[in-house]
């Protein structure tokens, strides 16, 4: 089958055109050797596709894509399991929590939320969540005086008209707590942890006050660990296999609020876990996906429940006998003083960061030391850096997103600079560092533009480089 069919029936099956019993039932009549324009015209006369217009968007779509590679991964693979699945289930099981095309938009009855005892409310919660996740949304928004909202692609929609009272919010927002839980909450008024429905359904939920009472911000853990190609990384993955096969060093992936950090970070243990016999050590506040071990062991601590601090669990890290030390998040001197030293000592350390590029990363992770340790920093710094990757997620004319990213390798070049405090010529060394695996972000959301993934107005949006700007019409 080419990659251009390949490429349709992805995009159809994401657009719910059609179901993948009815794309393989086409791929039967038709063979492996067919061309796309006669899978295309099979769908019609088949009564399969009535939306001709459709069809032929997404055949111009899956052409282009095709010439190039092939998706990454095959939309008929889980035909007969779907199907299977489906026959021999149970008909008072409910479907897995996971995003659907088919998915209704989400409701709850807000407005009766003051006649609902504790468990009618704890249980309808559990019930919205489930229905957020189905939806495909990222994250659910409960705030006092305000009307619930969801967010879906980065964009948000309202779930009614109705806005949360103080005692509403307070009530909806500690209905899964335990009373340990809620206590410390009350007190503190900021509250982070993971939510475990099922095995499957998990959240990482932030709980806190302001102005008008208690708000709580809920994120949607995938069920299913995707894989580096899966999440866009698949002209990168030389790159990526190549700095997740050192034994020591540090790995930074970064990027603003909801680019994905956390996703990438769990597609990158999974790796690991498939392709070495390591101990990994994991510090996440809260802990979001589940890693269970396969050629790896692997611990994931919380801090909170398991640790004090992201520094305290990892200076007993050290001694706990890790070969990869995963951390949620570099947020003090402490915690990135004590990143670099285990990265020194024969450990491989990938941790996120909040910057936007390699060249703010390296900035931040320098000028929180004070300046008597500059020099010694920065030559334990260019020693220990393995690499950047820094990542957006950007909406595509469909609706969807598409990853763009900013990757640096550590070489020669690139120590002399970070030793010599000489930022400002990262950029033209990261743009003769093709050849190691390199790319700038301007390039990558150019690209983009031109294989028409993102809008003019989204690569205007991305891009520095004046040259490039210049070039979008």
């Amino acid at each position: 089958m080419n990659n251009e069919i390949l490429w349709l029936v992805r995009l159809g099956l994401d657009q719910n055109l059609f179901t993948r019993s009815q794309a393989q039932t086409v791929r039967t009549a038709l063979g492996d050797r067919c061309e796309l324009m006669d899978y295309a015209q099979k769908l019609i006369d088949d009564a399969i596709v009535d939306d001709v217009e459709t069809l032929e968007k997404l055949a111009g779509l899956a052409q282009m894509k095709g010439q190039k590679s092939a998706p990454a991964d095959d939309p008929f693979d889980d035909a007969e399991l779907d199907s299977a699945s489906a026959a021999h289930r149970p008909a008072d099981t409910p479907p897995p929590a996971k995003s659907s095309p088919t998915a209704p938009h989400p409701s709850f009855p807000f407005s009766t939320l003051a006649t609902l005892d504790p468990a009618a409310l704890a249980a309808g919660l559990r019930g919205l969540l489930q229905a957020t996740a189905r939806y495909g949304a990222s994250d659910l928004h409960l705030s006092t005086g305000s009307r619930p909202f969801l967010r879906k692609n980065r964009r948000f929609s309202f779930l009614g008209d109705y806005s949360l009272t103080a005692d509403d919010a307070l009530r909806l927002n500690t209905a899964l707590l335990s009373e340990g839980q809620k206590r410390t909450f009350l007190a503190r008024q900021d509250y982070d942890y993971a939510l475990a429905i099922t095995a499957t359904d998990r959240y990482r939920v932030n709980l806190m006050f302001h102005k008008d009472g208690v708000a709580g911000a809920y994120r949607m853990v995938p069920e299913k660990i995707r894989t580096l190609p899966e999440l866009g990384f698949s002209a990168h993955l030389p790159t990526l296999h190549k700095l997740l096969s050192y034994h020591n060093g540090l790995i930074l992936i970064t990027g603003p609020v909801g680019s994905g950090k956390t996703t990438t970070l769990a597609s990158m243990v999974a790796y690991l876990n498939e392709t070495r016999t390591d101990h990994i050590i994991t510090v996440e506040d809260p802990i979001e996906v589940v890693q269970p071990a396969k050629g790896c062991n692997v611990t994931q601590r919380e801090v909170g429940p398991h640790t004090q601090s992201f520094f305290t669990a990892l200076k007993g890290a050290l001694r706990e006998d890790p070969d990869v030390i995963v951390i949620g998040e570099l947020r003090d001197l402490e915690t990135i003083e004590m990143a670099i030293t285990a990265s020194e000592t024969g450990h491989l350390v990938i941790a996120t960061m909040h910057t936007s590029d390699a060249a703010t990363t390296l900035t931040r992770l320098l000028d929180v030391f004070p300046p008597s340790q500059q020099t010694q920093i920065r030559a334990s710094v260019a020693e220990s850096l393995r690499g950047i990757v820094c990542q957006r997620l950007l909406p595509t004319p469909e609706g969807a997103l598409v990853l763009a990213c900013e990757i640096l390798v550590s070489n020669v070049a690139i120590q002399s600079l970070i030793k010599e405090g000489k930022s400002t010529g990262l950029r033209n060394t990261m743009e003769t560092g093709v050849k190691d695996g390199m790319c700038l972000m301007d390039n990558v959301v150019f690209s983009l533009y031109n294989d028409r993934q993102i809008s003019a107005e989204t690569a205007l949006a991305n891009l520095n480089n004046r040259v490039l700007r210049n070039k979008i019409t």
